[in-house]
């Protein structure tokens, strides 16, 4: 062993090898990724996985030294193929941008922009102007604002209108939803008090006439997200809520969550309201997310009645919560999309995604199949099964949507080792796992991804390590 450990090349050799293949990378990276290396090279030998000297020389450890080198300088943030089938992927960055949101980040990143300067006077502009009246003409809406993400929206909302007052809230919408985003924490953090009212299952009118008092500010809708009661259960509807809160002087508020633009019923997905029927029903405020079933980039919506928007944008905890030029330019560009329903179906990513046909979806896994059998041989089995897509971020949670899947069940090693390997590869590749197979879902997986998804899956079923 002694005689292994002083076959170990030095660091200063191992060093000029990579400078040779890297001559463009900091010098840092180089002689910390040698020494990373060497590190491990020890580990090794004390484990007794390195038995002759030949295998030390700088030549056989140069492999290693490089994937050192490449894996130090990746970016930590990274393109990943969705094979999971889920559109709107909360891990995996939620929903993809448009070409046109992509290029007009592209533009807006790569020079100076009108920001917040008024083209047509000279003098200084607002950023809330460059989408307002995309939003208020696709809503229905008198006013709208943009903020960095629907909690955000939220927290301004009741900040503005209800801080040192009460919420009358049903205890059945007291939802926590990803990342341990609670409601009342919320209300709390704002200065506003809750007031529950009903029980988890049931909520009536007399309910919210009850705890009516001097202190309160607004009565508050909450989407329950992908939480659902089943079974022996009432609420008040929007409209019917509406009309008391105004009888009593009050507001609406509504946090929609996934807020959406578009009817999806006909496409098989229903009990989802829309922001513009939300609107229409009376209620004042509503929020909602601009990444998930809207298909843009992370923004909290706000949109309702002007005297409510306008006085949220005169509080000075918007500064806090404004968007970038990058957020408002992609959204700017998702929105116009909308202006014509036929455009968002085709253009919109996350859109298409779950406007797919079953026959399409059938076609493209066939596709993905002949590829696979083609590439991997006998390396894995492929086949396909008829199964369920989910639109994903707390939207139509009970809903799927039919797909077939292409289900690979590998040689030599289990399906759990298969995804394993898969989180290593240039890109990695997300799938389903469902013992004994490894499952690809067509529906986020464009066919422009499939020939990496092939090389990918070969890599690393071919992978010994």
């Amino acid at each position: 062993m002694s005689s292994l450990f002083r076959s170990l090349p030095s660091v200063d050799a191992c060093l000029r090898a990579l400078e040779e293949r890297f001559p463009s990378t900091a010098h840092a990276v180089l002689r910390e990724s040698c020494r990373a290396v060497l590190e491990t090279l020890r580990e090794d030998i004390r484990a007794g996985l390195v038995k002759d000297a030949s295998e030390l020389t700088v030549e056989a450890v140069l492999p290693r030294l490089c994937s050192a080198v490449e894996k130090s300088t990746r970016p930590r943030l990274r393109r990943v193929l969705n094979g999971a089938g889920v559109v709107v992927h909360t891990n995996l960055g939620r929903s993809v941008l448009a070409k046109k949101a992509q290029e007009a980040v592209r533009v807006a990143a790569s020079g100076y922009s009108n920001l917040e300067f008024d083209l047509e006077t000279g003098e200084r502009g607002s950023r809330i102007s460059l989408v307002e009246e995309l939003l208020t003409t696709l809503t229905g809406a008198e006013a709208a604002l943009v903020v960095n993400n629907n909690a955000a929206a939220v927290l301004l909302m009741l900040d503005t209108l209800c801080k040192g007052g009460e919420v009358i809230l049903s205890r059945g919408q007291l939802v926590e939803i990803g990342g341990s985003f609670r409601i009342p924490d919320v209300m709390e953090r704002s200065g506003a008090a809750l007031k529950e009212v009903g029980t988890t299952n049931r909520t009536h009118l007399a309910d919210y006439e009850k705890a009516l008092s001097e202190n309160t500010r607004a009565v508050l809708w909450v989407h329950p997200s992908n939480y659902r009661i089943i079974g022996f259960h009432s609420s008040v509807p929007p409209a019917e809520l509406a009309a008391f809160a105004h009888a009593h002087g009050l507001p609406l508020l509504e946090d929609l969550g996934s807020g959406s633009l578009l009817d999806f019923s006909q496409w098989g997905l229903h009990d989802e309201p829309t922001v513009p029927e939300v609107l229409k029903a009376g209620t004042d405020v509503v929020t909602f997310s601009g990444d998930k079933v809207l298909g843009g980039p992370q923004a909290g919506i706000i949109v309702g009645r002007k005297e409510y928007v306008d006085r949220m944008k005169r509080n000075q905890l918007l500064r806090a919560l404004r968007c970038d030029k990058l957020t408002l330019a992609a959204l700017e560009a998702t929105l116009s999309l909308y202006l014509d329903k036929e455009t968002a179906l085709r253009e919109v990513p996350t859109v298409r995604r779950m406007t797919m046909s079953a026959d399409l979806l059938h076609a493209r896994a066939e596709t993905l199949r002949a590829l696979l059998e083609k590439e991997l041989g006998p390396l894995a089995g492929c086949s396909l099964k008829s199964d369920f897509s989910r639109v994903g971020g707390g939207a139509f949670p009970e809903q799927g949507m039919p797909t077939t899947l292409i289900a690979i069940k590998p040689a030599g090693i289990s399906a759990a080792q298969l995804k394993k390997r898969l989180l290593r590869t240039d890109p990695p590749l997300i799938g389903r796992l469902e013992d004994p197979y490894f499952q690809l879902d067509p529906r986020t997986l464009e066919e422009e991804d499939f020939p990496d998804a092939v090389r990918v899956l070969k890599q690393a079923l071919c992978d010994n390590r």
